[in-house]
C-alpha cells in the first residue's frame, strides 16, 4: 500500500469539455501536482483504455491508473455500467473510483455505492464551489488516502 505518487495516472472519464477542463485546472493548481491526467470521453473509450483493447492494445497499452474520476451521464455506455464492469473485473476492481456527477438522486448514490464506488461527489454548479470540492478531493486522495499498489 502506498500514497498516490506522481507516477500514477489519473483517468478522467468525462464527456463534458467544460467539466474536464475545470477538473484539470483544479487538480493541476499548485506546484506539487504532477500526476499524468488521461481523459476518455465515453464509457466505451474508458473501458477500452482500462482493458487495453482497440487503440489501447499492445504495444500502445497505457499505464494502469491509480485513480478514476467517473461521470455518470456518458454517451453510450453510461458511468453506472462502466462502474459495474470495473468492479466485476478481478484485475481492475481495486482501482479507486470517484463518481463525479451533477446527479444528487438518492437512487444514483445508493446504486453507485452498492456497485462499488469509493466516493460519490455531486459536482457543484459554480466555479468557486467546484474548485473547492476538487481541492478537497485532491487533498484526500493524494495526501491522506493510502492506495493499493499499481500492478503492471
Amino acid at each position: 500500500m502506498e500514497k498516490m505518487n506522481v507516477s500514477q495516472t489519473i483517468l478522467i472519464i468525462e464527456d463534458s469539455d467544460d467539466d474536464y477542463e475545470a477538473a484539470k485546472s483544479a487538480l493541476q493548481d499548485g506546484k506539487n501536482f504532477r500526476n499524468p491526467l488521461v481523459r476518455c470521453e465515453t464509457g466505451q473509450q474508458g473501458l477500452d483504455y482500462l482493458q487495453g483493447v482497440g487503440k489501447y492494445a499492445l504495444p500502445n497499452r497505457p499505464p494502469r491508473p491509480g485513480l478514476i474520476l467517473l461521470d455518470l451521464n456518458l454517451p453510450g455506455i453510461d458511468g453506472r455500467e462502466v462502474l459495474k464492469i470495473l468492479k466485476e473485473d478481478k484485475e481492475l476492481r481495486s482501482i479507486p473510483v470517484v463518481v463525479m456527477t451533477t446527479s444528487a438522486d438518492e437512487r444514483d448514490i445508493d446504486d453507485c455505492y452498492r456497485i462499488g464506488a469509493n466516493t460519490y461527489i455531486c459536482k457543484p454548479l459554480d466555479w468557486d464551489s467546484f474548485f473547492a470540492a476538487m481541492a478537497r478531493l485532491k487533498e484526500y486522495w493524494f495526501e491522506i488516502a493510502v492506495l493499493p499498489p499499481v500492478s503492471k
